[in-house]
């Protein structure tokens, strides 16, 4: 049995294996070294946002039976996609494949904030009232099904091939994790590991309660593109202490941490009042 059909005979298997592991690790390396204290018992919250982890699971296995690694390997089989056309050598195509697919995420990610619409959904995952490792993975089921539309047609159109993307998976959930972590990093190791991966001190900015602080830091994995498009910030003003999670006027547990309320939220209220590009803070004077 080759590699792509051992692959895609076990790709449940692989990914729940790697998702518990890396789950099991950061779950202990907040018990050891938290960042920050909860507000939120810790029992409600992981109760609704792993529920939420599990019906985003069962979704995505009733709407999409053709996971991503089966599209990349159906691409590969009828020459689809731009690696695939102009016969890119396998050793480059890798790493350019899991580069292009993180840069999209990245941008889909933008988007999200973006457009009203789409921030309803989003909001879900900004609204948990704590940062931890679960908060990762907490996203409405339409964002879910949205986003894998846009992973297919990516796929698709760039003809990755299939270890690009089990690597490019597996990295996306790890990372997710390992940034959402509510976990203490030396501030030296944080500096230098900033460079390569989106670092848990780093993301946290984005899920300030503060606009300009939201609109920042998008990566989940490679942090270039926030430096490289403007959208990176260092540290949260207050400090990542003292820092407010959430969203405003989101802060009932009965809505943001019981799923049923996580459910109903983006069909709750007005999206219009937020802003992609409201990145000063009332007290900072605009950049000339």
């Amino acid at each position: 049995m080759g590699f792509e059909q051992f692959v895609l005979g076990h790709e449940p298997a692989i990914r729940l294996g790697l998702f518990v592991g890396v789950f099991a690790i950061v779950a202990l390396w907040e018990q050891l070294a938290p960042r920050r204290g909860l507000t939120v018992s810790r029992a409600l919250r992981w109760t609704g946002n792993l529920g939420l982890v599990i019906l985003d699971t069962v979704l995505v296995r009733l709407l999409f039976p053709l996971a991503a690694v089966g599209v990349a390997a159906l691409g590969a089989a009828n020459g689809w996609g731009l690696l695939n056309r102009f016969q890119v050598p396998f050793w480059l195509a890798v790493p350019v494949a899991v580069i292009a697919m993180d840069f999209v995420i990245w941008l889909q990610h933008v988007m999200v904030h973006a457009v009203p619409a789409l921030w309803r959904l989003h909001r879900v995952h900004h609204a948990d009232l704590d940062y931890d490792l679960t908060t990762g993975a907490r996203f409405h089921p339409i964002e879910i099904a949205l986003s894998m539309l846009i992973k297919y047609a990516t796929i698709t159109v760039l003809g990755p091939p299939v270890l690009a993307v089990v690597i490019f998976e597996v990295l996306l959930n790890a990372t997710a994790m390992f940034n959402h972590g509510n976990i203490r990093l030396p501030a030296a190791l944080d500096r230098v590991l900033r460079w390569f991966v989106v670092t848990p001190d780093m993301h946290r900015v984005h899920h300030s309660v503060e606009d300009d602080e939201t609109n920042s830091n998008f990566g989940f994995n490679l942090p270039w593109w926030d430096r490289l498009f403007g959208t990176y910030r260092a540290q949260p003003r207050a400090g990542h202490d003292a820092i407010t999670i959430g969203i405003r006027g989101h802060a009932d547990p009965r809505e943001v941490a019981h799923l049923e309320g996580m459910l109903r939220m983006p069909f709750k209220g007005a999206a219009d009042g937020y802003a992609i590009n409201r990145r000063e803070w009332p007290g900072e004077k605009a950049a000339p």
